[in-house]
Order: structure tokens, then C-alpha cells, then sequence
């Protein structure tokens, strides 16, 4: 008797007659249950994160093309990714986030340059641990590294700054492996207008930024619609020829205000247009409380390190900070980011959502329950909870994310 059926008979519940419809009911297992079958569903299923930040990581902590890479094929101290985490969690496709800061902008070059160089750093990864990851350019790569157990390296560009003022920039990037660009970060950019910024310089895409949607539709770049001003949103679909993706955000609806969230106007026109919105797990991302928590636990911290005479490296601190920030956790739980997934899903059905965490790149602000890529099971357990059927669990881990990834590649095909 395979795993799935020792569950159901102990949980005194029965399959389907029906041989095409063998559906458990998830809903009536036990949490322990649940979270078994949830560990099955993440090891035996394709998952595609949209966005994680170890390339930036790596640069971070010193590590350069002329030194060791960060060895991540063992498990690390810190950060939110390494391979026994991530075989842990069922986590197949994380997309390497080439992240170029907004500062870069203001010097001329520096932004490809350090776009090329995290390219390189991220193919030396899979070059140095091939029995463990390898470069993916295409859903089938992501498909055949599955099959071989490998962890595949997707690649997205985080700042179209990358590609400085020369639209050649976006072929350029597609051949060396760049699958989607996020067209602004911090700041507007020379595409346009960006969701943290107030200055409004394009009102939305630029003309060179409409340019630059029409040249990545043709070349096989998705448009990726995190971080950009809800101007630049509604533009850029007005542009495209495909179905388009926010890599790493959530709903506004859970943080009024937040324009680097996703308003419901802006959701449903991105299903509209066939999209995928991949959700955030930062907390600041998922629940406007958490900024105000966190804020007022360092605040206190602060003050307690300073009328104690005390270091951030003292011992007698350290065990104070973890004692008071355990008993006044300001964190969001795995469930708010359930319930961003469930929104959603009201609002413009199962087809539209995906996972996009931002692992190391939102500090210490992940949600209990979700705090590095072996958590995933936590996260596929509570939507079985709230009655998520397995192919829904498919669709959100891999599926939608494959049919626009596709649908992308096929333009790029009709375009010859």
C-alpha cells in the first residue's frame, strides 16, 4: 500500500469511485497527515520560485569571479537557500535573481557590467556542483534537470537598467540566459516609472521603455511587472503581445498604500492578459502590521542595548534580543501568505498565482513557518488545509509559470 493510501485508511476516508477523479479530501486529515502528503506533493512536483536573491547574496559576502564561490551545495549558517534546503522544501527552480541596485544607474556601464558579472558568478555555481544544479533556459531544461535531480538555475534580471540605453542590450541578455527582466527597481529607470519612487519622470513607460516590451516580446523575454509604478503597469500591458508576470509580489489589499504591491484593479488585468502573479513572502510584503511590530521590537531592543551599556555583540545582549523578540514575535505566519494566494484566487481563479519568495533578499522578515526553501511543505499544507486540491497545488508551483514561460517562447518562434 503506497504512502497516499496508508493516509486515507488511517484517516478512515475513501478515494473516489470515479478512476479520473481520485481526489482526496485534504480538509479531513489531520495536521500531521496533511503535512506528509504535503512533503509528498513538493518532492514528486515541479516547484518554480520566482525570485531568489543568491547571486546578490554572493556578492554581499565578498565573493568574486576571481575567488571560491559561496558553497551552497552544502548547508549554509545564514541566508534563506542552499541545495539540502532546498531538496528539502521540493524546491526544483528557484530564478536567480541578477539584481542591479538603483545607485548603479548613475554611472554609465556599471549596471551591465554588474549584470555580466552575477551572469557569470550564477553559471559558475552549476559548473562547479553539475551533480547538483545546472543552468535552465526553457520549461523543458527546468523539466529535464527535474528528471535528472538536479536543481535548475533560471535566470530573471531584477532592474532593466541592465540594459543601460542600447535596446541591443535585450538580445544581448536573452543569449546569455536572462528569461525575464523586472523593468524598474528603486527608482525610475530610463524604461520607467518605478513603484517606490514619487518623481513620476515618464508617467508610466517611457518611449524607449515601449521599445524595450516590444523587444523583449520578440526576442523571448518575459516582462516582469514587480517593482514598476502602477502607471508603468497599466502601459506595458497595453504593449505586450504575451501574457506577462510579477515575480515577487503580493496584494495590496493586505497593505493599503504599498504601490509595490498589486492593487485588484492591477490583478485583474494582469489575469485579463493571461499573466501570473508570483507572491511575495517578506513581511512587509504581507501584512502592514508586521512593519509596525518589527519596528517597535527594535526600537525597544535599541533602548535596552543603550541603558545597559551594552554591544549588539555582547553575549548578555544577544540572549536578551532572542528571549524578547521570541515573546513579542512581530512576525506574520505562514498563513498570511495563504491568504494572499486565496485572494487571488477569488478574485481571478487558480490560473494567475505562483510562488515568488524573494529568499534572500527580504532579510529577517520571512514568516514563521516559512524562513528558508525547506518550508515549502508548511506553506503546500496549509492550502490542502483550506481545500486547494493537488492539481491546483501544480498548477500554483509550476504550471501557470510554464504557460506563460511558453506562450513567451512561442511568440518569440512566430516572430522568426
Amino acid at each position: 500500500m503506497n504512502k497516499y493510501l496508508s493516509l486515507i485508511a488511517a484517516a478512515g476516508l475513501l478515494f473516489s469511485c470515479e478512476p479520473k477523479n481520485s481526489e482526496i479530501d485534504y480538509t479531513q486529515l489531520s495536521d500531521a497527515e496533511r503535512l506528509e502528503l504535503a512533503q509528498e506533493i513538493a518532492q514528486s512536483t515541479i516547484m518554480v520560485d520566482g525570485h531568489v536573491d543568491l547571486p546578490y547574496r554572493m556578492k554581499v559576502g565578498g565573493f568574486t569571479l576571481q575567488r571560491e564561490i559561496l558553497d551552497v551545495s552544502v548547508r549554509t549558517p545564514d541566508g534563506n537557500f542552499d541545495y539540502p534546503r532546498s531538496k528539502e522544501g521540493g524546491l526544483d527552480a528557484p530564478f536567480m535573481s541578477i539584481y542591479i541596485p538603483a545607485g548603479n544607474q548613475a554611472i554609465p556601464g556599471a549596471s551591465k557590467a554588474l549584470a555580466d558579472s552575477l551572469i557569470l558568478m550564477t553559471e559558475r555555481l552549476a559548473n562547479t556542483f553539475p551533480e547538483k544544479f545546472a543552468m535552465a533556459y526553457s520549461p523543458a531544461d527546468v523539466e529535464a534537470n527535474f528528471e535528472k535531480g538536479l536543481i535548475s538555475l533560471p535566470m530573471g534580471m531584477e532592474n532593466g537598467s541592465g540594459l543601460e540605453d542600447d535596446l541591443a542590450n535585450v538580445e544581448y541578455f536573452h543569449k546569455r540566459g536572462i528569461r525575464y527582466i523586472t523593468l524598474t527597481h528603486g527608482k525610475d529607470n530610463l524604461i520607467g516609472d518605478a513603484s517606490y519612487d514619487t518623481t513620476g519622470t515618464h508617467g508610466g513607460l517611457s518611449e524607449y521603455g515601449e521599445k524595450v516590451v516590444a523587444e523583449m516580446n520578440r526576442v523571448g523575454i518575459m516582462v516582469d511587472l514587480s517593482h514598476v509604478s502602477d502607471n508603468t503597469f497599466r502601459d506595458a500591458l497595453a504593449i505586450t503581445k504575451v501574457p506577462v508576470i510579477a515575480s515577487h509580489s503580493s496584494a495590496r489589499k493586505f497593505t493599503p498604500g504599498f504601490e509595490r504591491n498589486m492593487s485588484d484593479e492591477l490583478i485583474t488585468a494582469m489575469a485579463e492578459n493571461g499573466g501570473v502573479m508570483m507572491i511575495n513572502f517578506g513581511g512587509t510584503f504581507i501584512d502592514s502590521a508586521y512593519a509596525a511590530g518589527s519596528s517597535k521590537v527594535r526600537e525597544h531592543l535599541v533602548n535596552y542595548m543603550v541603558d545597559n551599556g551594552l554591544s549588539r555583540s555582547d553575549s548578555a545582549f544577544r540572549a536578551y534580543a532572542a528571549e524578547y523578540s521570541a515573546a513579542n514575535n512581530p512576525f506574520p505566519t505562514v498563513q498570511r501568505v495563504a491568504d494572499h494566494i486565496d485572494h487571488v484566487v477569488s478574485l481571478v481563479g487558480i490560473d494567475h498565482v505562483g510562488f515568488g519568495s524573494d529568499f534572500d533578499g527580504v532579510g529577517d522578515s520571512l514568516p514563521t513557518g516559512l524562513k528558508d526553501v525547506s518550508m515549502f511543505p508548511n506553506l503546500i499544507a496549509e492550502l490542502l488545509k483550506r481545500g486547494y486540491s493537488k492539481e491546483d497545488i501544480e498548477k500554483i508551483c509550476y504550471k501557470n509559470i510554464f504557460r506563460v514561460w511558453k506562450a513567451v517562447e512561442d511568440y518569440a518562434a512566430s516572430q522568426g
